[in-house]
Formats: C-alpha cells, structure tokens, sequence
C-alpha cells in the first residue's frame, strides 16, 4: 500500500529583484513598499520602453524555476546543489516564509522548519519564554511542551542561561536551543537547513544522531547539506537542485552521484556578488585572498580577509567551511571557538593562518560565513585555492597523497627488532 503524499510541490517559481537592500528577506514592510511602487515602475516601462537591466534596481533573478515533486510520509529526503541553486529558497516556500511567485504546495501535518539561527525565537523574550512560544507557534498545549521542556534543555545545554533573554546568547547556544526545540516538539514535517554549519562538530553529530531518531518514529524530514556522507547516510532519497531547477529527484545514492560528477566537472568561478547572498547584511566579507595561487601541502595556509560595515551590530564571529572538488566538507574554522577573539563592528582586515591539517594535491574552496544570533553574511565560495603535487610529506608520494584520504598525517612507524632467542 502507497504511503500517504504529504509534501507536494507543483511547477514552483520564485523571483527575485537584484538591487533590494541587503537582508531583504520578503517582509510585511517590504511587500506594501513594492506594492506601493510597483505601478509607477510599470508607468515608467511604458513611456519610456525601458526593460529592466542586470545590476538596476529591476532586474530580476529566479531562485526557483518550474520545480515539481512529491514527499511521502516517512520519507528523509535530501536536498543538495551548489550554493544559490535554491535550496534555501525552496524551504522557505516550503516552510510558508515567503510565497511562490507561481506554482503550488499542498502540505499535510504540522512543520516545523530551523532554517536560520534563532527562527522563530523572539531576541527581548528567555530561553524558557521561547520554548513555549515555538511550542504555540506549533500548535501544542502547555501542556504539551511542558512534557517535553526538560528533554529539550537537556539537549541545548543551556540549563543555566534559561532565564536569560535569547538576544544575549552565542551563535552555539542559540543553535543549540533552536534545533532541540524543532525536533522534540513532534512535528510531522521537520525541515532543516545547512543552519548547522554554525554548530560545533559534536553538536552536529548530536543533530544527525536526533533526526534519525525523528525519522525512525515515522515522521518525514526535509534536510539541506553539503555534508554528502550525512545525506547518504540520512537520506533514502535526494532533491538535486542546479540553478533553481530541479535537475534530478530519486534514491539519494544515484543522485549524489550525479551531482558529484557534475562538481568533477564544473569551471564556474566564484559568485561575489552581494545580492546572491543570505545574511542580515550589517557586514559584509568584502575579499578573501590566499598568500598564494598553490600551497605546498605541508605548508601553512595563510588568507586576507577584508570586511566593510554597512550598519550597526553588535560583536560577531566569523568561520570557513572548506569542501574539496568532490565538494565534500573537509575541515572548518570557527573564530567562536577560540578564547577571546571576537569581531568588532567596522571595517577591519584579518590574517587567517591555517597550520593544519595538511591537504592532500588538488582543488579547494570555501564558504565563508559571519555570524552573531544569526548569519549576517554568507558568502558561498567565497576563494578557491589549488594544493600542489610537491609533497614533500615523509611516507608520501605525489600519487599515493593524492588518494590518501582527506588530510595527510606526520607520521613515523619505529620497528622492534625481536632479540634473538625469543
């Protein structure tokens, strides 16, 4: 018997208009705005017989083009592509964020979505105040969420900071607090974006290890990640999405390997432009610059990293997310994780310098990412580096480093000689 459809996504658009202001995310404010404006524009069209050019006010960019599926109850279903295929943009269609410009969804059961840092969390209410307040936003009785509270507290790790206001909480804890809440409230639908990134590595194999529990308990979940061993292992089927088109939809490890492949093959250079990326928009990374075109793989890698202020905020935090050509994740930097270094606001410089681990030979990128209670920038590959085939690392070769594995190690094997007799 065909389990029930509980996701259906029909012929699904979404515009865009290049040139709104930075952090622009579809608001109340904005929509009467463009409403207001939007006749006067038309008005000008027509006497003048102007069409609206790339980089002007009017030109328009489809995040999502024509793009039709089914989920089944119980379904784990990956969605993947490279950065600005529209990932985060379908979720948010998705999730009732924001609206289709055409096309329809049909969705059975509740949903419940973490697709920014914080979603949903009010900054001036507590840790306990927010809990309750997504558990109405779900439609859950007191009651309800009070069975579950110590479950999810527990899980954040936010015990003692409770009663504090959210607006005063790390990116981390922030996280922490958002994910346990959307997965322990029992949504039918849960749907989870690359949000995680933000996270610690042991924080997010908490997340993967919850949501295949999720998803042993019957419910269906939706999940947005680079990380393709966590959709192949998470996953039994996979969205793949290319230039907001749905370019392949099935069991997740035919599809994986297509996208594969296609990154194999890709000579796109790295989009800059701000208007593609997510993000509050306080700051934004205006360049990232390697020391050099190729490191030596036993080399220190070295970056400059330049950031402009385009509004006011508060201390933030910034982190890299580096993916090899098959575009599989293979270390990150966090400036969270180290002891008294924090951003302050305004225009600044920076020298990242990476001492390890060493990478094998081949094509590197990185996404790049400040944050504070949510992302003010996301910079999707952000610079691209090459690592060369002069190893010079003892026990490798330039073949046999380059099949080695994802890091090469420093190391030395002492053999003991038996003593004679024994």
């Amino acid at each position: 018997m065909a389990r029930e459809v509980v996701i259906r996504a029909e012929g699904l658009s979404k515009k865009y208009l290049l040139g709104q202001k930075a952090g622009s995310a579809g608001g109340l404010r904005h929509v009467i705005e463009d409403a207001a404006a939007s006749p006067f524009r038309l008005a000008k069209r027509v006497i003048t017989g102007k069409t609206p050019r790339l980089g002007s006010e009017e030109a328009e960019f489809w995040a999502l083009q024509d793009v039709t599926f089914d989920v089944r109850r119980g379904d784990v279903v990956g969605i993947i592509g490279r950065n600005g295929a529209g990932k985060s943009t379908l979720l948010k269609v998705l999730s009732r964020i924001t609206e289709p410009t055409r096309g329809r969804i049909g969705l059975k059961g509740r949903v419940a979505s973490l697709l920014e840092v914080g979603t949903g969390f009010h900054p001036e209410l507590t840790g306990r105040e927010n809990v309750y307040l997504n558990g109405a936003v779900l439609g859950m009785r007191q009651a309800e969420v009070r069975q579950k509270f110590d479950e999810i507290v527990a899980f954040a790790g936010v015990e003692q900071f409770l009663d504090t206001p959210v607006k005063r909480y790390s990116s981390g804890m922030y996280v922490r607090l958002a994910f346990a809440v959307a997965a322990h409230l029992e949504p039918e639908i849960l749907i989870v974006d690359e949000v995680l990134a933000v996270g610690d590595s042991e924080f997010q194999k908490k997340c993967l290890d919850k949501m295949r529990e999720v998803t042993d308990g019957g419910r269906t979940v939706l999940f947005v990640s680079h990380n393709l061993s966590a959709v192949a292992a998470l996953c039994d089927r996979a969205i793949y999405l290319k230039a907001g088109r749905l370019l392949m939809a099935g069991e997740s490890g035919p599809v994986i390997e297509r996208y594969q492949s296609d990154v194999t093959h890709a000579g796109d250079a790295p989009a800059s432009n701000a208007a593609f990326r997510s993000g509050s928009g306080t700051h934004r990374i205006e360049e990232i610059r390697p020391a050099g075109s190729d490191f030596s793989p036993r080399s220190p890698m070295e970056f400059r990293v330049r950031i402009r202020q385009h509004a006011p905020e508060g201390p933030f935090h910034f982190s890299m997310h580096f993916r090899d050509e098959w575009d599989v994740e293979v270390f990150a930097i966090n400036s969270e994780s180290l002891e008294g270094i924090t951003l302050q606001p305004g225009d600044q410089e920076a020298l990242l310098r990476i001492s390890s681990p060493w990478l094998p030979p081949g094509d590197y990128r990185a996404d790049a990412y400040l944050h504070r209670h949510g992302i003010i920038d996301h910079w999707p590959d952000a610079c691209r580096f090459h690592v060369g085939a002069d190893v010079a690392v003892r026990g490798y070769s330039a073949a046999s480093a380059k099949n080695a594995g994802k890091a090469l190690a420093d190391f030395t094997l002492r053999i003991a000689r038996p003593e004679a007799g024994t």
